[in-house]
């Protein structure tokens, strides 16, 4: 398992090498729709996903695209936040609680969507994610803390287990199907190719000065960009058009936390491909990704705010005990450091924050996730839209937000909540759950399946997406057929139409090329 030597001095992130493609400077001045700022994760997603509306785009970075906080991360996308469930059920409520959750997974979703849409090749799988009791030590309390946001999550309807052993870990944990992980920079230099051409462009080695006027123009150097909107997407959020007050109050409620990463190659098979994270302050964070011959270990903490150590290889020194003590002989290849930042309580700031100004910011360490999220308000606000946690995430809150009204039902309509059940609550994962003369809903290799066993035992496996307009079916046990909630049509157990208003079949699924995908 030979490994790349060590430089004790090279904090190069383990995902800087892939190599970026270079856009040009900004060289004259231009009108488009929307100017977005920060060519980070955030930033090129809100661009793509303007573009992709109908919009004009110039997306503007002061440095190189991806080569901030993106390449610096470790790449869990999940819609499990830090803050527990539990604690999101008694600050905000169980309704507004699950729709913290539920946007998680609406992001996840639409970078699965990209992915599959773009042909991105980036290593994008879905895999569990795992919280568990803390590597050193562990009390009762934390025991029952896990019990409880299992319960909780599940009760929500997510798929959440409260195990005894957490495989590789070895510690007692709650498992949570239906997170993922990728390659943050492929995904990210392939997404951003899509923005330029059609009257949309991207520039580097731009940055902004100052964003003035109505309509609004942003100085970039000698020039000038005179757009209808302004996307602020910057790490930490330039002052922009707001005024000096409420911006400044904006950035001081902003908390930014330093945080150690290391990447490791180990044995293949020792652990599961899968996120890890504990219940330790700071705590741990681990995904492991097969390789040839080899799988790789990426772990962090040591968190601290910015800014109160001079010592940064002690805290290197601190996660690489940590990771021993989970993986003895990890062989340590690369170190680097991230910065997070957490809000005063721990969800983020989404919004409006002046007219036709919309900010991103404050991700408490769910920066892949949020900041996709991020990008599909700042879509929505834009074309307007309305969007389920517009109020949730409102960049001007003072508190944590209750009594928004019945959030679920008023939201029903918003399309991730069409298809909330392919990322919630699956009934199993394995065809032998399935009995003869059943059908059931099934994740398979990552993949929401509806599989129904006939009485000879053999067993179809089917698409759950109603061919009409894209809900989720249900099994119907007592007319054993498959049907769909949303507008009424329903399907034989193998998939044909019994009745409309949808017109063709469900689409049949081959589990030999779910498992191939999958590997």
């Amino acid at each position: 398992m030979p490994g790349r030597a060590l430089d004790p001095n090279d904090t190069t992130p383990y995902w800087a090498a892939v190599t970026s493609p270079a856009f040009p400077l900004l060289s004259r001045d231009l009108s488009v729709d929307v100017v977005v700022i920060g060519g980070g994760l955030t930033g090129v997603t809100a661009a793509y996903l303007l573009k992709t509306a109908g919009l004009t785009v110039a997306l503007v970075e002061r440095g190189r695209c991806g080569q901030g906080e993106t390449s610096h991360t470790t790449a869990h996308l999940t819609a499990v936040t830090d803050k527990l469930y539990t604690e999101l059920e008694r600050s905000l409520g169980a309704d507004h609680a699950q729709a913290v959750w539920d946007a998680g997974f609406a992001a996840l979703s639409e970078i699965d969507s990209i992915v599959r849409r773009e042909r991105i090749a980036c290593d994008f799988r879905w895999v569990p994610g795992y919280l568990h009791a803390a590597i050193d030590e562990s009390s009762d309390a934390d025991l029952a803390k896990l019990r409880d946001n299992a319960v909780a999550a599940s009760r929500a309807g997510f798929d959440a287990e409260y195990i005894d052993v957490v495989p590789g870990i070895n510690r007692p944990g709650v498992r949570f199907d239906g997170q993922a992980k990728f390659h943050p920079l492929k995904y990210l230099s392939a997404l951003v190719t899509r923005v330029p051409g059609d009257g949309s462009h991207v520039f580097e080695q731009s940055g902004v000065d100052a964003v003035e006027g109505d309509p609004l123009v942003v100085k970039v150097g000698a020039h000038t960009i005179t757009a209808r909107h302004v996307v602020v997407a910057t790490h930490l959020p330039i002052m922009g058009k707001a005024n000096v007050l409420k911006a400044t109050l904006l950035q001081t409620d902003l908390y930014p936390y330093s945080t150690y990463a290391i990447g490791a190659r180990i044995p293949s098979g020792v652990m599961p491909e899968a996120l890890f994270w504990d219940m330790a302050s700071p705590y741990h964070y681990l995904r492991i990704d097969a390789h040839a011959g080899y799988d790789f270990a990426v772990f962090g903490g040591a968190d601290h705010k910015t800014g109160q150590t001079s010592d940064t290889r002690a805290h290197f020194l601190t996660i690489e005990r940590a990771l021993q003590d989970v993986l003895p002989g990890a062989e340590v290849t690369h170190r680097w450091s991230g910065q997070v930042v957490e809000t005063r309580d721990g969800l983020p700031y989404i919004g409006d924050t002046a007219p036709g100004q919309f900010v991103i910011t404050g991700f408490s360490g769910n920066g892949i996730t949020f900041g996709t999220l991020g990008a599909l308000m700042a879509r929505d606000s834009i074309v307007g839209r309305t969007n389920p946690w517009r109020d949730l995430f409102d960049a001007g809150r003072t508190r944590l937000v209750r009594g928004l009204g019945h959030y679920l039902s008023e939201n029903k309509d918003y399309p991730y909540y069409l298809i909330r059940d392919r990322f919630a609550g699956a009934e199993g994962r394995s065809l032998r759950a399935v009995a003869r003369g059943q059908g059931r809903l099934l994740d398979l290799h990552g993949r929401r399946v509806a599989a129904y066993r006939d009485d000879d035992g053999r067993v179809t496996v089917l698409s759950p997406v109603c061919t009409h307009l894209g809900c989720t079916v249900a099994w119907n046990s007592a007319e054993t057929s498959w049907d769909c909630a949303c507008h009424g049509s329903r399907f034989t157990a193998t998939g044909k139409v019994i009745g409309g208003p949808a017109e063709t079949p469900l689409e049949p699924i081959d589990v030999r090329d779910l498992a191939r995908d999958a590997g």
